[in-house]
């Protein structure tokens, strides 16, 4: 889909064959349109996007249709309204964005103090599982990395991290231990790579020796096991992470709708 002018009809453009945009809402193919223009790198993480005037003059459409499509990129968390201040690009050192992907919350409700350490970091070949979640050729390379993250200083989640290792060059253990903020937002400053959704499955597992040693809980202790594959724009997965967590003193949570 190109930027060419669009039409706020209610009929689908004439060429039903052509795109099968054709048949979405024309409020639909202006969020496209969009998420084009985010993925491009037109607007960069942080920024402030063209005002609603603008985007639908350069559209050709309502500006209640623009409206509709940036709502639905704000209830999606890739754009950010500010009251009197404009629409803004979604960036992970934002606080509201930072951990939407974290879905574990203490079971008293109170806010803990995180703490994350880089236990090791390298670049290894992709194994074949790895390679097909991240759409990868046999035997490339990923950057593989493990993580513990604490909450009020106790040990709470055993991160392994897999990523595609030709976009993320030069990413080694020195550099993750001179940084101090969110691991997204390195990956969006750094490397140009915003993580916009993600697809997790979840399931009981038993602590190993190691997994325990780490997360100072007794060897075959009930963890609960998260496999995420975190994806850019274009649904383009940029990342695979095995969490496994202790869930003594929080739970996992999600909102269905």
């Amino acid at each position: 889909m190109s930027d060419a002018p669009l039409t706020d009809r209610g009929s689908a453009p004439a060429d039903r064959s052509a795109s099968s945009a054709a048949f979405s809402p024309l409020y639909q193919q202006i969020k496209g349109l969009l998420l084009q223009s985010l993925d491009r790198g037109e607007w960069k993480p942080g920024e402030s996007i063209p005002s609603e005037l603008e985007l639908a003059a350069r559209f050709q459409v309502s500006q209640g249709t623009v409206r509709k499509a940036i709502d639905e990129l704000a209830s999606e968390n890739l754009l950010l309204r500010r009251q009197g201040k404009g629409t803004f690009v979604a960036t992970h050192h934002e606080a509201k964005v930072r951990f939407r992907f974290l879905r574990l919350a203490p079971d008293d409700g109170k806010q803990s103090v995180s703490g994350s350490r880089i236990l090791d970091c390298r670049r290894v070949k992709a194994p074949a599982d790895i390679s097909t979640l991240l759409e990868l050729r046999s035997g490339e390379a990923v950057v593989n990395m493990r993580r513990l993250l604490t909450f009020d200083q106790t040990a709470t989640i055993l991160d392994d991290i897999w990523l595609p290792g030709a976009v993320f060059r030069g990413l080694t253990a020195e550099s993750l231990g001179r940084y101090r903020g969110p691991l997204y937002g390195l990956f969006e400053s750094e490397y140009g790579v915003s993580m916009v959704r993600a697809e997790e499955k979840i399931k009981a597992v038993s602590a190993s020796d190691d997994q325990a040693r780490l997360l100072q809980v007794a060897p075959g202790s009930a963890l609960l096991q998260v496999e995420r594959v975190s994806y850019t724009y274009g649904d383009r997965p940029m990342e695979v992470r095995r969490g496994l967590y202790v869930t003594e003193r929080f739970h996992y949570r999600n909102s269905l709708n």
